[in-house]
């Protein structure tokens, strides 16, 4: 979702922002998979009535899934069960975030029978590759447990290797769980013709 809306001031009083860019999402038609609403890092818990307020307010015939970066609403006790509670009572997924540092963001919690994942890679680090298992092993279970959809946000701060940890992802799936999913195809800028770049 656009930052101007989630990112910049209040949640509140943005109806106008908010429909305008639905209004554009919904050009995807047939294509568009669920809407990431991301907070900011300082947006903590004292704010969850604006938080609460405002994922209220959206469209029911749309798939939203919401991350919060603040600690606060992971490392309480109370204030985590009343989020993914309340996730859960209005029909919004809630994004399980694998990244170095925050653990906490990668809750496991399926607050609908559908799962995304934002998953941040370390430029090819050995560690993604087992990180990458962790979660095929981890996605079966949930195949086989009733998961009806998920969707799988790979990149990194360097995004040059995300399409090589894509591949490795993808060719691991289809063999895990008899999946036939589509994965990037590489492009030889040799073979394109003299002058040409893959934007032409």
């Amino acid at each position: 979702m656009y930052q101007g809306v989630t990112h910049r001031g209040s949640l509140k009083g943005k109806d106008f922002l908010t429909t305008e860019f639905l209004r554009g999402a919904l050009a995807f038609e047939g294509h568009l998979g669920p809407i990431f609403v991301q907070v900011s890092d300082a947006f903590s818990p004292n704010r969850k009535d604006e938080l609460f307020g405002y994922l209220r307010s959206l469209p029911t015939d749309m798939q939203f899934f919401v991350e919060v970066r603040h600690p606060g609403w992971l490392s309480n006790g109370a204030i985590r069960k009343e989020l993914f509670e309340t996730l859960h009572a209005i029909n919004m997924g809630a994004v399980i975030t694998d990244t170095a540092g925050r653990r906490d963001c990668c809750h496991m919690e399926l607050t609908v029978p559908k799962a995304f994942i934002r998953y941040v890679g370390n430029s090819l680090h050995p560690t993604d590759y087992s990180r990458s298992d962790a979660w095929v092993k981890r996605i079966k279970y949930w195949l086989e447990n009733g998961l009806e959809e998920l969707y799988f946000f790979m990149h990194m701060h360097d995004e040059a290797t995300s399409p090589e940890l894509t591949v490795y992802l993808v060719d691991k799936l289809n063999t895990a769980c008899g999946l036939q999913l589509n994965k990037p195809q590489f492009v030889n800028n040799t073979a394109l013709p003299k002058g040409k770049t893959l934007f032409d």
